[in-house]
């Protein structure tokens, strides 16, 4: 240790400091110099991803709010990078979802507030986890039900953060990310397609290939296009930003709502997903008839019109036989019966599989009728109740419907039917009491619930990560389902300080 210029300075290896250098100022450098180092080695996709993250974390223990924003922009990139932990594989989007939960609960520590939208919905999501809890008591694999148990109640949480945003602002930034995010996916189809890029058994015609994203299937990948496509088509029928006093972050939402339906809808054609048509069809009437009674009326004028035009002119002849099979051939999900000594072809090789996943999830619930074989757990007692030409269990039921009926029994399916009744109601309430963008954003969760609805009747969309968006939808309509076109949200705030708790009401802008 020496002095100079009356300063005392520490000596290391014959660099001499400032005596007073902190502790925090020597980690920092020391933090700075190893990501140096570390970028300096890293491939070129790791050193993007590091910054990218770096700022996203940074950003978000400051604004959680914004963190969503980042977290939508994940859901349909989350599959890139996956740590297998135990049955589940753990992608970045839940990862990040975790950590902005995380972030909330710090946020509302240090000031002491938490916001809170009254709702409703909260009883019926609580009476859902509760059957999926009950039905632990049965689960063969209790690995499998911690898994599934998680995915919901992470879902609940996103939900919770998401109907917390205290202000439009933020609300925006949500929902453009969301916007944002479907249209890459979507232009990612667009290039597999087009290109072929993807497995053998996704060619198309010879020369296309089947639309899949990230998500490694197309089922899920027009799922996913499904819950952003009528958000924003509402968007973009609901109001017309191109006005005076119109804010530049209106018309950039309204923009990226026409981007997003020039993208989206497509890519869900190049899919080649039956349950992703009949979703997307459902989703898109459904926002058409509820924009208004003129809307409601040329909807329905227009569905008569095409239809009779399809059945005069026979175009059923003229459209390639292979489009007018996938339309048609799902009558055979009500038609074939018991598959159990149906011989599988190429030909019914996707309807027989499904109607076998189906009959062995009748099967679970006809043997526990009333709390099921235990969240999760489809698959760890799929051997006992498979048919025998299909021994592979696929993960799910290809039906949410029979799947949450087997896993969870009866009380669990009429919660869940319960719970999404209720989240139908919330979007609704929501569409009556708002205005401008956010009657547009009711809309289209209105529309994201018909899609969930009709998709997961052929397949399960709560899975990789497309369950947080869904979970993102409900969180931005809950604080509108209690506002009025014109006035400001009630909100919900629990304020403590010193040694006591007070629970209080305020007001914040919608």
């Amino acid at each position: 240790m020496t002095k100079q210029g009356g300063k005392r300075r520490l000596g290391i290896g014959g660099y001499s400091a400032p005596a007073g250098l902190s502790w925090r100022d020597a980690a920092g450098a020391a933090t700075a110099a190893g990501l140096a180092v570390v970028l300096a080695l890293a491939p070129l996709s790791w050193g993007i991803l590091i910054v990218g993250g770096a700022l996203a974390v940074g950003i978000t223990l400051i604004r959680p709010a914004l963190g969503l924003g980042f977290l939508a922009l994940l859901v349909p990139f989350g599959s890139l990078r996956e740590v297998p932990l135990g049955p589940a594989s753990v992608g970045l989007a839940e990862f990040y979802a975790l950590f902005v939960i995380a972030a909330w609960c710090m946020y509302m520590a240090a000031w002491r507030r938490v916001w809170m939208a009254p709702s409703r919905l909260w009883p019926l999501f609580g009476l859902l986890v509760a059957a999926m809890l009950v039905s632990i008591t049965q689960a063969l694999s209790l690995s499998y039900a911690v898994k599934e148990l998680s995915k919901w109640l992470e879902f609940g949480a996103v939900m919770l953060c998401a109907a917390s945003l205290p202000n439009a602002g933020e609300r925006k930034v949500v929902l453009g990310a969301s916007l944002t995010a479907g249209i890459a996916a979507a232009l990612l189809g667009w290039y597999q397609f087009l290109r072929g890029v993807g497995p053998e058994g996704f060619i198309l015609f010879g020369r296309f290939m089947r639309a899949y994203g990230t998500f490694r299937q197309p089922n899920p990948y027009a799922g996913y296009l499904g819950i952003i496509l009528p958000a924003a088509l509402a968007l973009i029928i609901s109001y017309w930003p191109w006005r005076a006093g119109a804010s530049w972050g209106e018309r950039v939402l309204w923009l990226l709502g026409a981007a997003g339906v020039l993208t989206m809808g497509p890519a869900v054609l190049m899919s080649w997903s039956r349950g992703g048509w009949f979703g997307a069809a459902a989703a898109v009437l459904t926002v058409l008839v509820l924009r208004g009674r003129r809307a409601a009326f040329l909807t329905m004028l227009a569905v008569l019109v095409l239809a009779g035009v399809f059945i005069v002119m026979e175009l059923g002849r003229v459209l390639p036989a292979s489009l007018v099979l996938r339309v048609t051939d799902f009558t055979d999900y009500f038609t074939l019966g018991d598959v159990s000594d149906v011989v599988p072809t190429p030909a019914n090789w996707a309807v027989v599989e499904r109607l076998a996943h189906w009959q062995a999830a009748e099967r679970m619930f006809s043997e526990h009728p009333w709390l099921g074989v235990g969240i999760g757990n489809y698959e760890p007692v799929y051997p006992a109740y498979r048919l025998p030409r299909w021994p592979e269990p696929l993960g799910h039921a290809h039906n949410y419907y029979l799947n949450i009926a087997a896993e969870t029994g009866l009380f669990g399916a009429l919660a869940y039917v319960l719970f999404w009744a209720g989240a139908a109601w919330q979007a609704w309430q929501a569409r009556r009491r708002s205005a401008g963008i956010w009657r547009g954003l009711a809309l289209g969760v209105l529309g994201v619930i018909a899609h969930l609805s009709v998709h997961n009747l052929f397949d399960n969309l709560y899975v990789q990560g497309i369950y947080l968006q869904i979970a993102l939808w409900l969180g931005l309509i809950i604080p509108l389902a209690g506002a009025s076109a014109h006035e400001e949200r009630d909100t919900v705030h629990v304020e403590a300080g010193g040694l006591g708790v007070g629970l209080s009401r305020k007001d914040a802008p919608v």
